[in-house]
Order: C-alpha cells, then sequence, then structure tokens
C-alpha cells in the first residue's frame, strides 16, 4: 500500500515539473536567422549526431546561449563557428575541413572501390574443365564401365 501512495505522490509532483524554455531576444531578424541557423549547424559534442538546438544537454544550452553572446556582440557566422571550433574542435561543425588528417576520410572510400574493381578485372576466368573434382573423374569411369557392361549383356541376350 505504501508503495501504491508513494507511486501516486511521485506521478502527482511529476505532474507540474515542465521543462524550462529558452528564450532569446534579438535586436534584428537577421540575429535570429543567424543564431537558428548557427545552432543547426553545430553538433553537440555529447549528443554526438544531434545539433544543439534539438539537444538538450547541458553543454548544448551552454553552447546555444555563447552563440546568443557572440551574435548579439555582432560576430558573424564564420567568426562564431571559428570560435566554436576552437574551443570544441572540428567536431562540433558537421562540415568539417579538409585537412591532412581529415583526408583519408575522403581517398580511402573510393581507394578500396578501386582496389577491388582492379582485383575482379584481374582475376583468371574458371577453368570448367579443371573444377571437376577427383571424385566426380571416377564416378564417370564407373558410369562408362557400367554402360558397356550393360551393353555387352544385350549384345549377348539377343
Amino acid at each position: 500500500m505504501k508503495i501504491i501512495i508513494a507511486t501516486m505522490l511521485a506521478l502527482i509532483i511529476s505532474t507540474s515539473v515542465m521543462a524550462t524554455q529558452e528564450n532569446y531576444a534579438f535586436e534584428t531578424d537577421q540575429q535570429r536567422v543567424d543564431f537558428k541557423r548557427l545552432t543547426a549547424e553545430l553538433r553537440c559534442p555529447m549528443c554526438q549526431n544531434q545539433n544543439i538546438a534539438d539537444s538538450d544537454a547541458m553543454i548544448a544550452h551552454d553552447m546555444r546561449r555563447k552563440v546568443y553572446q557572440l551574435i548579439t556582440q555582432g560576430n558573424n557566422h564564420d567568426q562564431v563557428i571559428d570560435f566554436m571550433k576552437q574551443r570544441y574542435g572540428d567536431f562540433v561543425h558537421y562540415q568539417p575541413p579538409v585537412t591532412n588528417t581529415t583526408i583519408w576520410l575522403w581517398i580511402l572510400p573510393f581507394s578500396v572501390l578501386l582496389l577491388g574493381g582492379w582485383i575482379l578485372v584481374r582475376r583468371k576466368p574458371i577453368d570448367i574443365n579443371n573444377s571437376v573434382s577427383d571424385t566426380d573423374k571416377v564416378h564417370a569411369i564407373d558410369q562408362d564401365a557400367l554402360i558397356a557392361k550393360a551393353e555387352a549383356m544385350l549384345e549377348k541376350d539377343k
């Protein structure tokens, strides 16, 4: 009975809890558009494949506040992206730059495809005569002998 009362009490209390929603006041509509675009482009470091606009992680809240602060200070899109990359690394942006480190992410898949195609082209065709096993050859010889015996027996009966 105590468990049921505790559960009911927890349900009643939990319905009164509401998530806080961040409301940002912008001076211009362009700042609002930039904010929405930037928060959609920046990845949450904690959520892996979720942008900071959709993430409820604490770090995403902090990043949204920082983006808001940078935009209201007059920074443009590229400056905000550069700041976030400097602070959180290239991973934070969904469009990583091509560098000596990341070039392998672009080259490796094509290299594997080219190598696989080259192997398929260079592969020797299968020789059907060589693919017959020794046991199959023995069975073929036995069949020929049986056919010869059967023909001899038929000739004998005539």
